[in-house]
């Protein structure tokens, strides 16, 4: 989360919103820019007064889901994906908070195809899922050997 706050606070100071900076010349860059949205700028459009309370309710929810997740895992598997997935929705929550909106700057691209712009948070989340479906992969194989 901590990195995810510091990358954040230095693309927003070192970066220029909507301009690209080329690290990995057709396949890298960072390009700052604010998703007012979920994933992929999902339900982006919403007006304020909804989208904001909507974000943030959901944001607390994850990270309290995540909390119980973690109590009940057996496995290193389970506690990590939690710990990430929360600290993912944390960083994205502190984001919505202080801004409305949340920070993006990494872009990943190949010719004319871009993947939307993402940061460490998401990543954070998207690593942290994987973990809990690895955890709940092993949990599904012992279930079934031991039958």
């Amino acid at each position: 989360m901590v990195l995810d706050q510091l990358s954040k606070a230095a693309a927003q100071s070192l970066l220029t919103f909507g301009y690209s900076v080329s690290i990995i010349e057709g396949l890298f860059q960072l390009t700052l820019v604010y998703n007012p949205g979920a994933a992929f700028g999902l339900l982006g459009d919403l007006g304020d007064g909804i989208r904001i309370p909507f974000f943030f309710v959901v944001g607390v929810v994850a990270v309290v889901i995540c909390f119980f997740l973690y109590r009940g895992g057996q496995t290193f598997f389970h506690r990590f994906g939690a710990v990430l997935i929360a600290g993912g929705a944390i960083g994205n929550l502190i984001d919505r908070v202080q801004l409305g909106k949340v920070v993006d700057f990494l872009d990943v691209y190949w010719k004319s195809w871009h993947w939307p712009a993402f940061n460490f948070a998401d990543i954070y989340i998207t690593v942290g899922a994987f973990a809990y479906i690895i955890a709940l992969t092993y949990e599904y194989r012992m279930a079934r050997r031991n039958k």
